[in-house]
């Protein structure tokens, strides 16, 4: 599976799945561009470490709910690097409660980041990718978009806007050679799920017949072999990786 000299941006890029996915790329020889929202100190450590690889690092403080702030991005990436050949969409808030308490602010926070960011930057890519005839696109989405999740209204209701988003981008660009998938998540060890208590932890775990949680490094190996050559012949599909939580 080598990147090597090819270019992937990664929205959400410093924290979690994001990061590791960037220095799974950034592994095998790809230039590696991210959005991040708040730490300057944790983007600059991220852009330290794949410099370190030999390959060439961007990182932007940007919303990917901003449109225009996504244009330019996408613009300057391609300036630096010359192609863009990989999207990873996978910035992503949570904003947890039930529907009768949930705030209007609730609910557009969480579609305008998670769905609308998708959106844009698919979009800011996307003429890209077609005038090259050539590209991958890994969607990030959760097993709460396909099954529902208590509480997470807002969420589940955007990761399942992003599986909608995936299956149709997929038949919109298959004709030039650009490959769209999707990963549904179930819970992964990462600073959100160190959080949980360990009383809520031992519930949810009596609910995925693995045992465990999943490890980023495991969900980047995945993205990795999906957004690669090697599945030149998969599009369309949506991949649990859950542990077994939603069979």
């Amino acid at each position: 599976m080598s990147f090597q000299g090819r270019t992937a941006i990664i929205s959400g890029g410093t924290r979690g799945i994001g990061r590791a996915i960037s220095l799974k790329l950034a592994e095998r020889g790809c230039n590696i561009a991210f959005n991040y929202a708040r730490s300057r100190e944790l983007a600059a450590n991220l852009v330290s470490e794949i410099s370190a690889m030999g390959c060439g690092a961007l990182a932007f403080e940007l919303n990917v709910a901003d449109h225009s702030a996504v244009m330019d991005m996408v613009k300057d990436v391609k300036e630096k690097f010359g192609s863009i050949d990989y999207l990873v969409n996978n910035a992503g808030i949570v904003r947890d409660t039930l529907l009768l308490r949930m705030k209007e602010k609730d609910w557009d926070d969480v579609i305008d980041i998670n769905l609308k960011g998708a959106f844009n930057v698919s979009k800011a890519v996307s003429p890209i990718m077609l005038k090259a005839r050539s590209g991958s696109i890994l969607n990030i989405t959760s097993v709460s978009g396909l099954h529902g999740m208590s509480g997470q209204v807002n969420y589940s209701a955007s990761k399942a806007g992003m599986v909608g988003l995936t299956k149709a981008l997929a038949k919109e660009c298959a004709g030039r050679n650009i490959r769209v998938n999707a990963l549904a998540l179930g819970f992964v060890e990462t600073a959100m799920t160190c959080n949980f208590s360990e009383y809520y932890k031992l519930q949810i775990l009596k609910n995925i017949p693995l045992g465990r949680f999943g490890k980023a490094e495991e969900i980047a190996t995945i993205a990795a072999f999906l957004l690669s050559d090697d599945a030149g012949y998969i599009t369309g599909q949506v991949i649990q990786v859950d542990g077994g939580l939603a069979i």
